[in-house]
């Protein structure tokens, strides 16, 4: 199966392609889960929002959108990026962008494992989620500077 990565109205994010797919199946392998089908499409924030009202009615800027195809227990699906909006955010956390970018790339990850982030309660168990994969992310980059 395979994870990959294209572009859309913009430039690929620099990725070490080799160490985050091995994490992401690192962290799908967490749940439970294999990887099946997984494309990442970086694209305007014009075209997020515009996929945002068409798909999900909704009339607002976000940094990702995940369209779930999984079955059983092999995850698939289409996981949308606005890495404008990450930047943004990250300005305003304070946070380096790479370290949001691998927070984003991870969160669609977790959406097809299942993990919910709408609702009561919901947004901490993604964040908490998201930081316990972000933790398997530095042992990855440390096994592959080993």
């Amino acid at each position: 199966m395979a994870i990959t990565y294209h572009t859309e109205n913009g430039q690929t994010p620099s990725i070490k392609r080799r160490i985050v797919n091995q994490w992401i199946k690192s962290v799908a392998k967490v749940y439970d889960k294999e990887i099946g089908e997984i494309t990442y499409i970086f694209c305007s924030e014009e075209q997020i929002l515009d996929i945002n009202k068409q798909y999900l009615n909704h009339d607002y800027y976000t940094d990702i959108i995940t369209f779930d195809y999984s079955e059983g227990n092999v995850i698939s699906g289409d996981i949308f990026i606005s890495p404008d909006t990450i930047k943004s955010n990250a300005e305003t956390l304070g946070a380096p962008y790479m370290e949001e970018l691998h927070r984003i790339l991870i969160h669609g990850i977790l959406h097809l494992c299942g993990i919910n982030d709408k609702g009561p309660g919901k947004r901490e168990i993604m964040e908490t989620n998201e930081n316990e994969a972000l933790s398997i992310l530095s042992k990855e980059v440390y096994k592959s500077i080993k």
